[in-house]
């Protein structure tokens, strides 16, 4: 799939499962796109390209592969994908890299992403990531439900952004309340990414067993409470109901997927839960308000990263983000 309109240059910092599907879509749609990843994941790679098992599709595409964060040079869109544990190290490792030009992206888990980026010297911009996707092996993407990105607040970067990933066929709409779009994220992840990581449970499972689903409801009316303390404006959540349905529903939607919490845990990685959870935690404590279900999910999973005892999903289980 190509088109005589020319592509902008785009480089893909930490290509896992999100970087992967985002970048492979562009770079199907005929993107130059660089991916900046392991060993395994360049090798592979290198030999057979890029294998999108989508939805839709099921299609190997061609990508340079690098280990070094050099490849971004030249880059005129960075995506930006490393765990939120690297964010920082990352941004400022990158900064002396990338061309004033440049527009880099968080598509990461979280909301204080871009701002930690910023601090390393990167004028870098927020997008909140719906997609459930795995990489079963490397340079192999499995990709189980939706695929769709929300960037703000509307201006030409944002625009040229937007129409990037229309152009490849993904969706990307354009909010003028990012951080109340990276909060509505939160609370999703909040409500589920833990209790499939301890519970050992795709999404759907949790959406269909009564006492989970309690749980969901006591996680997200923290988060609310958080928020709202935060003066955090939710786009389309005005009460506990509308959240509890927001839950269940992105539960329902990606209801074959394991949440990436639960995949880092099996494989023995750091898990991103300090800034879910525990960022909830944390912030609830500087606000004054009670968190004492993010608080214990946050704990647990700290525990079990810890002592790396849970058991493994089947490989072909999908993580979403």
């Amino acid at each position: 799939m190509t088109s005589s309109e020319k592509w902008p240059r785009v480089a893909v910092v930490g290509a896992g499962a999100v970087g992967g599907y985002f970048g492979g879509m562009l770079a199907r749609a005929g993107a130059p796109v660089v991916m900046i990843g392991r060993p395994a994941f360049v090798e592979a790679a290198g030999k057979n390209g890029l294998f999108l098992d989508t939805l839709q599709f099921k299609e190997a595409v061609r990508v340079e592969a690098s280990t070094e964060l050099e490849a971004v040079r030249g880059a005129d869109v960075v995506l930006f994908c490393v765990k939120t544990t690297d964010t920082e190290s990352t941004a400022r490792a990158l900064a002396p890299l990338l061309s004033s030009s440049a527009t880099l992206v968080s598509l990461q888990n979280g909301v204080d992403n871009a701002e930690k980026i910023r601090d390393a010297g990167i004028d870098a911009l927020s997008a909140v990531v719906y997609v459930a996707a795995s990489v079963p092996l490397p340079a192999r993407v499995k990709h189980v439900g939706r695929g769709d990105l929300v960037i703000g607040p509307r201006n030409t970067r944002t625009e040229d952004f937007a129409a990037l990933f229309e152009r490849a066929g993904v969706s990307c709409r354009i909010s003028d309340n990012i951080d109340g779009e990276l909060w509505t994220k939160l609370i999703w992840n909040c409500a589920l990414n833990a209790i499939s990581a301890l519970g050992r449970a795709r999404y759907g499972q949790i959406a269909a067993s009564e006492d989970a689903r309690k749980v969901v409801e006591n996680a997200v009316n923290e988060v609310l409470t958080v928020a709202a303390a935060a003066g955090i404006r939710l786009p389309g959540v005005a009460d506990i109901q509308a959240g509890l349905a927001g839950a269940l529903k992105i539960a329902t939607q990606m209801s074959g997927a394991f949440s990436s919490t639960a995949q880092d845990l099996v494989r023995g990685k750091r898990t991103e839960i300090d800034s879910l959870n525990g960022y909830i935690a944390r912030r609830g404590a500087e606000l004054g308000v009670a968190t004492p279900v993010n608080h214990a999910l946050y704990t647990l999973v700290k525990l079990a990263e810890e002592s790396n005892e849970v058991a493994a999903p089947k490989s072909g289980a999908a993580a979403t983000k």
